[in-house]
């Protein structure tokens, strides 16, 4: 059930198959999720982050 929770979420961040990183981030915090649960899912719906505040997806 959460995870059913977070992907709608996240499907409802994404543009053109992408989502923000700084979004991703704010719905683990909204959810209190760790980020690699979300990163985790957001591969799995083969998502492409963009804007990563770490500098690794251009």
């Amino acid at each position: 059930m959460e995870n059913e929770i977070l992907i709608q979420k996240i499907q409802l961040n994404v543009k053109d198959g992408k989502i923000s990183c700084r979004q991703a981030l704010k719905i683990a915090e909204e959810e209190n999720v760790p980020s690699k649960k979300i990163g985790e899912l957001i591969n799995e719906l083969k998502i492409k982050i963009m804007g990563c505040q770490l500098g690794c997806f251009p």
